[in-house]
């Protein structure tokens, strides 16, 4: 039988425990959709139901087989829970934190002033990378990502921050910038920079550039964001890299902000068992604070990730 995560029992219990999906949502800060999704899952590796709800009815009803596994979890799960909190906050002297390299450069030191006046005794333990983030979270390494990705995995539940535009950058020397619509015909020919193989951010803007058929072949690839902008600055070719990360004092590169790129966004994740640690919470609210408006434009109304079907 496949392994069964917490998290998953955990939103079961609180569908049957609340009586509802909406109130086990607002009980472990979820969508309404991702704990009806938890339940779904829980019930496929179970392979039974667990639950019966009707379209438009708020309430639910538990299965005999829901309320049998209800029966078993309570109020054992409680418990459980509670000294895995008590003992999680006695012991972890550090919260690690993984993100692209770029985003801890430019926009996290203010974050991180904001979170210590909090946790002054905390280490912030920061591992900068873009992929690979979810499955440091699973197995333990990370508890909390900041990511461009959208996961789609109920054991690393993320919320959206917001989103960013893009920006061409290339050596002021080269003249004026192109109209945006023109960028793909202009960018033929010109050496290209960007970041490694299978990062978001390479993606993007080699699907913008190849968007008539033409061959995109960068010239040099590297890891974050500084790197690529330092490339530019040396004149080693163009890139296309955050709007964030250019700013009035940049006078050797020129920059057009790409507003017909797709928007990235910018998610906050962390495990499942996490999701009430104070330090989390605090983390997540000073990222709001200080990211949303400054540099990231907030969620419109009812823009939320959405949980996998």
């Amino acid at each position: 039988m496949p392994k069964i995560s917490l998290t998953l029992i955990q939103t079961f219990y609180q569908v049957a425990r609340q009586g509802s999906f909406s109130g086990a949502a607002r009980e472990l800060d979820l969508s309404y959709q991702s704990a009806a999704n938890h339940v779904r899952r829980l019930e496929s590796l179970l392979k039974g139901k667990l639950i019966d709800s009707e379209q438009g009815v708020k309430r639910i009803s538990l299965t005999p087989r829901g309320r049998a596994l209800y029966n078993l979890l309570h109020p054992e799960l409680d418990i459980m829970l509670e000294r895995l909190t008590k003992l999680i906050e006695n012991q972890r002297s550090s919260l690690r934190v993984g993100m692209p390299q770029a985003i801890f450069f430019y926009l996290f030191p203010k974050v991180i002033t904001r979170f210590r006046e909090s946790f002054p005794d905390l280490e912030f333990a920061v591992y900068e990378r873009d992929t690979v983030l979810a499955e440091l979270v699973k197995n333990g390494s990370l508890d909390v990502c900041i990511s461009e990705r959208y996961f789609g995995d109920p054991v690393v539940p993320q919320r959206l921050l917001g989103s960013y535009r893009m920006s061409l950058v290339y050596p002021s020397a080269w003249g004026k910038p192109p109209a945006q619509e023109d960028v793909p015909a202009w960018a033929t020919g010109r050496p290209f920079v960007t970041y490694e193989p299978g990062q978001t951010l390479r993606n993007l803007a080699v699907d913008f550039l190849a968007r008539d058929g033409a061959v995109v072949q960068p010239v040099i690839s590297t890891s974050g964001s500084s790197s690529v902008k330092r490339c530019v600055e040396e004149g080693h070719g163009f890139s296309i890299i955050p709007s964030w990360t250019v700013g009035p004092e940049d006078r050797t590169i020129a920059a057009v902000k790409l507003d017909k790129l797709p928007e990235v966004r910018v998610y906050f994740g962390n495990a499942g068992f996490l999701q009430q640690h104070p330090a989390v919470l605090k983390l997540f609210e000073d990222c709001q604070r200080e990211l949303v408006g400054p540099v990231l434009d907030p969620p419109r109304s009812g823009e939320l990730p959405r949980a996998p079907l």
